[in-house]
């Protein structure tokens, strides 16, 4: 669990507040997964765990593209910005 953790560059607590139990605590975090065991198995478990992963990866892609993506220019903005270059050069 902590290796899986890890390679999505989360905690146990982030673990913790995905799957609502208030201590990030390795033995109150199994607790939980005991409960969702005997709500549905192994399928239950893997259900959630997988669920949390998509919403943690969506997170990941969404703030990478926000990051990522440049304003786009126009010919407007192009066109100040040699009349700009043009106005400091000259002086």
């Amino acid at each position: 669990m902590k290796d899986w953790l890890k390679s999505h560059g989360f905690t146990q607590k982030d673990l913790a507040n995905e799957l609502g139990v208030k201590s990030s605590r390795t033995s109150e975090i199994i607790l939980k997964i005991k409960e969702l065991y005997k709500k549905g198995g192994m399928f239950n478990i893997a259900k959630n765990l997988i669920k949390i992963e998509q919403k943690w990866l969506k997170n990941i892609k969404n703030d990478y593209q926000e990051t990522k993506q440049a304003p786009p220019y126009n010919q407007l903005d192009i066109d100040s910005l040699v009349n700009q270059i043009n106005l400091d050069t000259s002086e």
